[in-house]
């Protein structure tokens, strides 16, 4: 059998690739699965290389969510476990260094659409949907809930949740699930040119600024400006901050030394 998650990196781009490899299932995340997808985010992260990360899927869905077959007749503890992996795996894609970019050609259905939601950014053709259904099927969507409604706020969040209808491509744009659209023959380019904006940026100040964004966006302002003051100082005293500043006053371009 194919391997569910595949891993690959061009080291001429920067770019490391993680690809849901399981077209003929709609791309499952069953707990094996998501264990896959969090071992090979943490293995591309290691990789000095490698400077964004892009998760992308063959064939005509991005990814249907969890594996329902895993889930029924379970117990209690053996259904936490699911959801404990699936949380595991949506943190690691906010705490690697590298920012996360979902390519997404086709529908990302509830954990499937979680997934894109967790990423710091996302290119969607414009055939893909997205969508939180499980409360067609007894299963409201409550981990899911946690990103897309921190994507794309309360009212939006809980329009998907309780009817459990799929939003287009533009709609998911319009709302902040994904940042822009492009025709699906565009997608792969158009997702290389993102990262290749992103790229030429220092690694370490990659890294800082991610964490910093996700451990300020949730404070109150006065703590996240006190937060953020200390975070910037410290940014602004590394090696590779003091030769950008002094790159740019030269009017030269700047060499990193990813410290």
């Amino acid at each position: 059998m194919p391997a569910s998650v595949l891993i690959a990196v061009d080291e001429s781009t920067g770019i490391g690739l993680l690809t849901l490899n399981r077209p003929a299932q709609r791309n499952p995340l069953p707990v094996a699965t998501m264990r896959e997808v969090t071992l090979g985010l943490t293995a591309l992260s290691a990789e000095s290389a490698v400077r964004v990360v892009v998760v992308r899927a063959e064939g005509p869905v991005f990814s249907a969510g969890h594996d329902l077959k895993e889930m029924i007749g379970r117990t209690l503890e053996e259904e936490r476990v699911v959801f404990e992996v699936c949380t595991e795996m949506m943190n690691t894609v906010q705490k690697i260094p590298q920012p996360v970019i979902a390519s997404v050609q086709g529908p990302a259905l509830a954990a499937g659409c979680q997934l894109v939601a967790s990423c710091d950014l996302a290119v969607a053709a414009a055939n893909a949907r997205f969508g939180t259904p499980g409360v067609k099927i007894g299963l409201f969507c409550s981990t899911p809930m946690v990103a897309v409604s921190r994507a794309v706020g309360r009212k939006r969040a809980l329009q998907m949740l309780l009817t459990g209808e799929t939003i287009d491509a533009h709609t998911a744009a319009e709302w902040g699930l994904v940042n822009f659209v492009v025709e699906p023959e565009a997608l792969e380019r158009e997702t290389a040119v993102l990262a290749g904006k992103i790229v030429g940026a220092s690694p370490a100040t990659l890294k800082i600024g991610k964490e910093a964004f996700y451990r300020q966006i949730d404070l109150p302002q006065d703590e996240a400006y006190e937060s953020m003051s200390e975070t910037m100082a410290r940014n602004a005293v590394i090696c590779d901050a003091q030769e950008g500043m002094t790159a740019f006053v030269e009017k030269r371009p700047p060499v990193w030394q990813g410290r």
